[in-house]
């Protein structure tokens, strides 16, 4: 029997910085928690912005804290389809030669020249739980999700470190396909 976690779907969201924050809800805003992630010192804010591409707007989309070093737009490949940006898959982070879009909010607006990825799909550990896998930060790994429409996702990337907690992220798009639900668990097989 493989190591097991929870699957986490991720829908459409964004990370901003500061800077960006400030622009859109005004001077000296704050991001508001609304619900606490499963990663710590995470969450989903009460702010939501709209993103908009060439084709279309996604309208409401909800704003994770806190604030961070450089702006991120994480979308589903139909999302990104959707308002017409061909966005790269790529690690959170990893936001070189990625388009931009412009993000509207209830005091302004930013344009932005690059920060639109799909998320690679990952594995989060802590230090302890990557241990007890027999995986280490990094390694690329498989996760087994069974089902009605079980199946193996590859390129899984482990995210390992002291502020990481055993969750399987994914998002909408790979959630259908296997036909995940909120009590899901994947594992991760070798």
């Amino acid at each position: 029997m493989g190591y097991k976690a929870a699957i986490g779907i991720s829908n459409k969201h964004l990370h901003l910085s500061e800077k960006d924050i400030e622009t859109l809800f005004g001077k000296g805003h704050k991001l508001t928690p609304k619900k606490d992630l499963v990663q710590p010192g995470q969450f989903a804010s009460e702010e939501k912005v709209d993103i908009v591409g060439p084709k279309r707007t996604l309208s409401g989309v909800r704003v994770l804290g806190p604030a961070r070093k450089e702006t991120q737009i994480e979308l589903a490949m139909t999302d990104a389809r959707t308002i017409g940006i061909t966005a790269p898959l790529r690690e959170s982070g990893h936001l070189e030669g990625t388009p931009g879009c412009k993000l509207i909010g209830p005091e302004g607006e930013v344009e932005l020249d690059h920060g639109v990825i799909i998320a690679q799909r990952h594995i989060h550990l802590s230090p302890e739980q990557a241990e007890e896998a027999g995986v280490k930060d990094h390694d690329v790994v498989k996760i087994k999700v069974e089902g009605a429409r079980q199946l193996v996702f590859d390129e899984v990337i482990v995210r390992s470190g002291p502020t990481h907690e055993r969750e399987i992220h994914i998002d909408t798009d790979e959630g259908n396909a296997a036909g995940c639900t909120p009590d899901s668990v994947g594992e991760i097989v070798k």
